[in-house]
């Protein structure tokens, strides 16, 4: 299913996809192919929700090897769509927008060997992110495989008991943004006027109940309430919520 959110050029939003694919084996130049594609987009280094995933009839058999790894069999693969039936779709997702891959090199050598099997124009190597590297100089000597970045970075893997790409790409996207800081960046409450962010100024609109909520308090309360805010002191921070004259209760 594609589901595709177009930007704003005007506001200069960055658009980025993560991407992972699932294979027949290691090599296309050997005759191995993609069978299953996903990707996640990202807009101002934020997941918008809108993601791209195919199953993909490889057109041959899927080794035991490599269904130990993703669950993808010959038998469940052969009703799914040919990848050059999805190429125009994925090439629409993608649109010109950066490729974050791990093991970036890996993944464009199979897109592009299926995208000319299909007769489509290929991906360029300047269009790649490779958080494998990125991974590696952040935490060089470390293991940098995506379940170890998970555990190294706090995100709950728990759901990927085999490899599956649309999975891969979403923990990858968590990954990538924690590689580059932004993760982190999204946690922080910050006041920001509209104008810094290149947003329309939006008036709040401020809504009245169409009848008042009953007090849960009785008026003795509310009477011992206003005893206690009396012993507080001048300075208290309560006088001024209460609106109390200075000098008395």
């Amino acid at each position: 299913m594609i589901r595709r959110l177009r930007p704003d050029r005007e506001t200069c939003n960055v658009r980025e996809i993560v991407l992972d694919t699932e294979t027949t084996g290691l090599d296309p130049f050997q005759g191995h192919r993609i069978v299953e594609i996903g990707c996640i987009e990202l807009l101002n280094r934020i997941p918008t929700g809108q993601s791209f995933h195919r199953y993909i009839n490889p057109e041959r058999d899927v080794p035991a090897e490599a269904v130990a790894i993703h669950g993808l069999s010959t038998e469940f693969l052969k009703d799914k769509p040919f990848f050059a039936e999805i190429a125009e779709e994925l090439a629409a997702f993608m649109g010109d927008a950066p490729l974050i891959a791990h093991n970036a090199l890996f993944d464009l050598a199979f897109l592009n060997a299926e995208l000319e099997r299909a007769g489509k124009l290929l991906v360029q190597r300047d269009r790649l992110v490779d958080t494998l590297l990125l991974a590696r100089r952040k935490y060089p000597g470390a293991s940098n495989r995506l379940d170890d970045l998970c555990i190294r970075c706090g995100i709950d893997n728990s759901r990927r008991t085999k490899h599956g790409a649309l999975l891969d790409a979403e923990l990858l996207a968590e990954v990538y943004l924690d590689l580059i800081g932004a993760r982190q960046a999204q946690l922080v409450l910050v006041e920001v006027g509209a104008e810094a962010i290149g947003g329309p100024i939006v008036p709040v609109v401020v809504r009245v109940r169409p009848a008042a909520l009953v007090p849960r308090l009785s008026a003795e309360e509310c009477d011992a309430h206003l005893a206690f805010v009396a012993t507080l002191g001048e300075t208290a921070v309560w006088r001024e919520y209460l609106q109390l004259p200075a000098g008395g209760a």
